[in-house]
């Protein structure tokens, strides 16, 4: 096994700009810090969830995975998109938004993101299972890939705490941009541009 790869595939994955890390970002920058983590620490949670999933019932979720792809395309795609609408309306003077951006709403985000539940429902069945099958040694890789993506998550919170101030200047062309990456990853996860390619 190559554990370089493994790793790097791992960071590559877990801290590029999707719908969690894009939410986090935007949700520090309009509601601090706390609300940030507060998202962030919701997501890592539902993260792990799924990966134990993944390693305890592989052979279920594989097996089941092609079938409900499909389904939580679509239903993530639409809720991202109605996050990336409320981020677009957002004004910092009304806080009633930041309901969405809470542990809640980061854990079951994990749940309807394909780019999550796909990541974490293979890389340890392509990664990993081919060379070591006892569970002590999945364990100690899927707390590696837990730690990378607890590494991620914060990344993207310090991030946001570093430009907060330079978000605030610019507060709404900052939550149209935010909003207009929300919309990219919601087209790429729906599978759309595939059948556009074809």
């Amino acid at each position: 096994m190559d554990i370089l790869l493994f790793i790097i595939y791992c960071i590559i994955v877990t801290s590029t700009p999707g719908p969690t890390n894009l939410i986090i970002l935007s949700t520090v920058h309009n509601f601090g810090v706390k609300k940030g983590v507060e998202f962030a620490f919701g997501a890592w949670v539902a993260f792990i969830i799924l990966l134990a999933s993944s390693v305890t019932l592989n052979s279920i979720f594989a097996a089941a995975l092609p079938k409900i792809i499909l389904t939580m395309q679509l239903i993530g795609s639409g809720y991202i998109l109605y996050l990336a609408y409320k981020i677009y309306k957002m004004d910092s003077s009304t806080c009633s938004t930041a309901t969405y951006m809470s542990f809640r709403s980061g854990f079951l985000m994990q749940f309807i993101n394909p780019k999550v539940i796909i990541f974490t429902m293979t890389v340890i069945p392509n990664f990993v299972m081919p060379y070591y099958t006892s569970y002590s040694t999945l364990l100690v890789f899927a707390v590696i890939i837990i730690m990378i993506c607890f590494m991620a998550l914060s990344t993207w919170i310090l991030f946001g705490t570093l430009l907060k101030s330079f978000f605030q200047k610019h507060q709404k062309p900052a939550n149209i941009v935010m909003s207009i990456f929300l919309v990219y990853s919601a087209i790429s996860i729906s599978g759309i541009t595939n059948y556009i390619m074809r």
